[in-house]
């Protein structure tokens, strides 16, 4: 019998399903029982099992099928306390009892009314942020964590160009398009001096989209190296400065949490939580969408001594989007819950 069930927004693994498999790991070291409920056949099906987690596929060539059939699934044969990771299983089980919403991405356009409806009832509504709390009024702030990664040590050679690094998907939203005019404009200023890693891919990004992304990216393929989806040690191991570059309204910043475990300095813009997630002391942060700024940052960072800094982005990780951080948190709310029980009654 499960104590706690996650069921999973998609099949593929994005940063909600990367959330719920690191949730699912604390849960367990805190004792729980822990199941997974996901798309059948799905890659986060596969992980749950590699993981050793007991894993229940739900079938459905696509959402207008899962919905029904994993609100089905919810009603008959599910047991203990159900975390919707999303807005999909938050959606179906709506009205069902003994349950949390975890919205990792803030409901837009026709979506919004549907998390508010999908909230309803629940015993919690947690989101990723403060920033993302103060819009979704009534919801409780549970911040994203990361795996433990090595920090970093990377010296480059004194003439060597400096590797600016982006990874995530290849998106306007993303920032690619600001991304790239900046870099052209900091080629155009000091040429030869900065290359430009790229990790990632188009995935879920619409035909026109990835058209603009190309047009833009075009001119800067003489310093551009594409490496599709990489291994987040093997890329923050390849690059001197990430840079983050939004022009959405982040709800978390995962990377950015990555980058601070790893001891990579790093540019963010000032989209949504990544400022929160940096802190209010980070040295780096461009105006959304703004190319010239993103440039003028990047030349403030690029020359500067990093040491002192990353040892400071280093400690903020570990005590705020750390797995020791994340599992007093976890364990806080679970108690509050009923999963857990209290201290002094265990």
């Amino acid at each position: 019998m499960a104590d706690l069930t996650l069921a999973a927004n998609n099949g593929a693994i994005g940063g909600g399903e990367v959330m719920l498999l690191l949730m699912a790991q604390l849960a367990r070291e805190l004792g729980l029982d822990v199941a997974i409920v996901a798309p059948d056949a799905s890659p986060v099906l596969r992980r749950s099992g590699e993981l050793g987690f007991p894993a229940t596929g739900i079938t459905g060539r696509d959402r207008s099928e899962y919905i029904p059939n994993l609100r089905r699934w919810d009603r008959h044969e599910r047991e203990g306390l159900l975390w919707c990771h999303g807005l999909v299983p938050s959606l179906a089980t709506t009205g069902h009892p003994r349950r949390v919403v975890q919205l990792h991405q803030r409901p837009r356009g026709l979506a919004g009314p549907a998390g508010l409806i999908s909230a309803a009832g629940s015993a919690k509504a947690v989101v990723p942020s403060e920033f993302m709390r103060s819009r979704l009024p009534g919801t409780t702030a549970l911040p994203n964590w990361t795996a433990s990664l090595d920090v970093i040590v990377r010296r480059r050679e004194e003439d060597a160009p400096v590797v600016l690094g982006f990874i995530g998907r290849l998106s306007p939203d993303k920032g690619i398009l600001v991304l790239a005019e900046a870099v052209r404009r900091l080629e155009k200023r000091h040429p030869g001096k900065v290359r430009l890693l790229l990790a990632g891919a188009p995935h879920f990004v619409s035909p026109e989209d990835q058209r603009l992304v190309e047009q833009a990216l075009a001119p800067l393929a003489p310093i551009t190296d594409r490496r599709g989806w990489m291994d987040r040690r093997d890329f923050f191991a390849a690059v001197d400065l990430a840079v983050f570059p939004s022009v959405r309204a982040e709800s978390f910043g995962l990377v950015v949490a990555e980058a601070m475990a790893s001891g990579v300095p790093f540019v963010i813009s000032d989209a949504g939580a990544l400022p929160e997630v940096a802190g209010p002391d980070h040295p780096w942060v461009a105006r959304g969408g703004d190319p010239v700024s993103l440039m003028e940052t990047l030349e403030d960072a690029v020359p500067a001594a990093h040491t002192t800094y990353v040892a400071h982005a280093r400690r903020r990780w570990e005590t705020h989007y750390s797995p020791d951080a994340a599992r007093d948190r976890l364990a806080t709310l679970l108690t509050e819950l009923g999963v857990l029980p209290a201290k002094g009654q265990q």
